[in-house]
């Protein structure tokens, strides 16, 4: 039996200052949720509950086991399948009411205006750098703000860039940090009631952004040590130096990620080039390319002699991240190399099913 409006948000509009009028606020609202991997999974489940009218979900990726850890809007019969659908079928077990846009694709500069025009409010739970400048310039230039996290490891932190009410991401982040520097789940690892806090704090911005109850985190970012449970605030204003964004760019140049090759050309050219894996060891042995020599990103730099430079020199990891650092490396010691786009789990998509993924 279905439960009417006032009795699903009753303890919501018993909120002081939120009432009728905030809910329908809600009701109304388009909210495009870029990523629904670990903080997506917290953030589209969340949004539905409170009762936004209309989420969008844009990822290109499929549900593995490996995420399942984490990303709570999926569940072990979601393997192999796209986590936008999965988390749009998510969305309707808690409220079929709630009007799900499901795009199974990846925010480029080429679709992100277009998106963006549809929607109130983007929130940000993309994984890499490219995506999240990509969505501060989006968001500037169609006038929305934008919620924003990031994990890693133990940590975690959330802000909100909104250019005509305050500083941006860029103001933060003038600069991306260095292709590599900064660990990947996958490598580095991610204590999963991290990805639910910050996802939580996600959704929680979005909700006042869009009901204009409280005090939205505008020039402000939070972070989260779970180690010592600790919360810290950084203010931070706008950058009077900064370049206005008049324009998108290309990202994955802006962000140092250029050097590639995606696995459809490696593999016509797979018997021309030295392949170089610079993953660890037991990621190794659950799967590898054939013919690739093993030389872990942490190790490369003292087994430079090792590397075949005969053949063009290919560089691979299990998404990207690390053979792109290891690509910038390589160059500055005048071996030029490119990183295969996507790694390993690229190759097993589109290439090979027959290689582990994982």
């Amino acid at each position: 039996m279905q439960a009417s409006p006032g009795a699903r948000y009753s303890r919501q509009l018993a909120l002081p200052g939120f009432g009728p009028e905030a809910q329908q606020r809600l009701a109304d609202a388009r909210v495009l949720v870029i990523g629904a991997g670990g903080l997506g999974s917290s953030v589209i489940p969340a949004l539905a509950a409170a009762g936004v009218g209309t989420i969008g979900i844009i990822d290109d990726d499929t549900v593995e086991l490996s995420n399942l850890h984490r990303q709570l809007a999926h569940g072990l019969a979601d393997v192999g399948r796209a986590k936008a659908l999965s988390a749009a079928e998510t969305v309707a077990a808690i409220d079929p009411a709630v009007t799900v846009n499901a795009v199974e694709a990846r925010l480029t500069a080429g679709n992100a205006l277009e998106l963006f025009v549809d929607y109130d409010l983007v929130v940000d739970g993309s994984d890499n750098f490219p995506t999240r400048y990509l969505a501060n310039d989006a968001a500037a230039l169609t006038g929305i703000p934008v919620v924003w996290g990031a994990v890693s490891q133990f940590a975690g932190q959330a802000g909100v860039a909104w250019a005509s009410k305050g500083p941006q991401y860029r103001d933060l982040f003038p600069a991306p940090p260095p292709p590599g520097s900064v660990l990947s789940c996958e490598a580095g690892g991610v204590l999963p009631t991290v990805v639910a806090v910050i996802g939580s704090i996600m959704a929680g911005e979005a909700l006042k952004l869009l009901t204009g109850v409280g005090r939205p985190l505008i020039g402000r970012v939070t972070t989260f040590d779970a180690l010592t449970g600790g919360f810290r605030e950084l203010a931070y204003a706008p950058d009077p130096d900064a370049a206005p964004i008049t324009a998108l760019v290309d990202y994955e140049l802006f962000c140092g990620i250029r050097d590639t090759i995606d696995v459809d050309e490696l593999a016509s050219s797979l018997d021309g080039v030295t392949l170089i894996d610079v993953r660890e060891l037991w990621e190794a042995e659950i799967a590898s390319l054939p013919g690739s020599t093993l030389l872990p990103l942490g190790s490369i730099e003292s087994r430079l002699g090792e590397i075949d430079r005969s053949k063009p020199v290919v560089v691979y990891c299990h998404s990207g991240i690390r053979s792109a650092s290891a690509v910038a490396m390589l160059g500055e010691r005048d071996i030029p190399a490119r990183s295969l786009v996507g790694g390993i789990d690229a190759w097993s998509r589109r290439i090979d099913p027959s290689v582990a993924r994982y």
